[in-house]
């Protein structure tokens, strides 16, 4: 197996690439030690038998012959769990594939479940074994050995007997349309760009006061701006558990700061530890009616915890019966949402979701719906 390293290698490629129906597309990355991902191995394969292996690391080599095959929109572009190589090809080329279609999300909505592994549906599907020993290995070191190269191309190969087999099933099922949605979300610029500004959410759950929040919110913040900066992980500049701290106590000085049990010995009087403090500052001055709400602080009003735990029983039972994965249906939150209001703006209440699920759970809340145990299944029954 030959690694392509050149533009002109990687030209010609692309080229036969673009005069097929679609091509199934891998990559292979590291960000351990980095903020953004390191891109380290491009694969591609069509069904006509053309694969190619690209190093990207190579120094003769310009991807722009790649990103003009993503762009190209005569080709379909089929990933798997393509988030995040979908990130990377967004932040190196600037664009978004399109058509794109990943297999993970059409095969929650064939039945197989909220995580079916990649190695499962291969083995359900196509009937083949991924010999996964090379899964861990350091992607950024060269030469690269014919046992990685073999395992990552076997992800682009198999994903081709993969994505035919979903495609007839969605075409005989007709749901299709069911998958746009999820499409769309994964072919945002807005799902890649990391806003520092919004890094906050992502530590709010336990917190509850304007004055917690507002801190939280200027330290997070400052964290994600230094991680970018440095491109390193976020954790490297500050743990999760020790901004949690920063936020919850405030400090306001350099004694408070080095009090903090998650603070290491002598960092509250280095520079970073002068940034924080100002951070904080920022923080506390801020107006608290303009302090936002976590999401997962609005408590849910009117004792319907059984009733959620009622509509996550309807909603297995529907999805057992339609063999579609509950993920792609509704959320906990969409379904504590419903429980408390009979036109809340979720998307389980839209489209395709609401003629599935949606109106038996208004039904279920109207009491026109019972749930009854049968055989060992639980059985939705119309009442009279």
């Amino acid at each position: 197996m030959k690694l392509i390293t050149s533009t002109e290698e990687l030209a010609s490629a692309c080229a036969r690439f673009a005069t097929q129906p679609f091509v199934t597309v891998d990559t292979e990355f590291m960000r351990e030690t980095t903020y953004y991902p390191k891109l380290c191995l491009i694969q591609i394969a069509a069904p006509d038998g053309s694969t190619a292996l690209v190093d990207p690391l190579a120094p003769e080599i310009d991807l722009a012959p790649f990103f003009a095959l993503m762009g190209d929109e005569g080709v379909l572009k089929v990933f798997h769990s393509a988030r995040q190589d979908l990130e990377i090809i967004w932040l190196l080329g600037g664009l978004l594939p399109q058509p794109f279609f990943d297999t993970q999300v059409a095969a929650m909505v064939c039945g197989y479940g909220d995580s079916v592994s990649y190695e499962q549906l291969v083995n359900d599907v196509a009937k083949a074994k991924i010999d996964k020993s090379s899964r861990f290995t350091d992607w950024s070191r060269r030469p690269l050995s014919d046992a990685q190269l073999s395992y990552a191309l076997s992800d682009v190969t198999h994903l081709i007997k993969v994505y035919e087999a979903l495609g007839k099933e969605l075409v005989a099922t007709d749901r299709g349309a069911w998958l746009d949605e999820e499409m769309a979300v994964l072919t945002s610029p807005d799902t890649y760009k990391a806003d520092p500004d919004q890094a906050w959410k992502r530590l709010s759950s336990r917190m509850r006061k304007a004055r917690e929040i507002a801190v939280l919110m200027e330290v997070a913040a400052w964290r994600e701006r230094e991680a970018q900066s440095r491109n390193v992980p976020r954790g490297r500049i500050l743990k999760d558990e020790a901004v949690i701290d920063i936020a919850t106590s405030a400090p306001r000085s350099v004694e408070a700061l080095g009090r903090l049990r998650t603070i290491p010995a002598g960092f509250e009087r280095s520079r970073t530890g002068a940034d924080i403090l100002t951070a904080v500052e920022r923080g506390l001055s801020r107006e608290p009616s303009t302090v936002p709400t976590p999401e997962r602080g609005r408590a849910r009003s009117g004792g319907n915890g059984a009733l959620v735990e009622l509509l996550k029983v309807l909603l297995k039972a529907v999805c057992e019966d339609e063999r579609v994965a509950p993920k792609i249906i509704a959320t906990v939150d969409d379904l504590e949402a419903l429980a408390e209001d009979d036109a809340a703006d979720v998307p389980v209440l839209h489209g395709w979701r609401r003629g599935l699920f949606g109106e038996k759970a208004l039904a279920l809340k109207a009491g026109r719906l019972a749930l009854s145990a049968e055989g060992g299944r639980v059985v939705v029954r119309e009442l009279p």
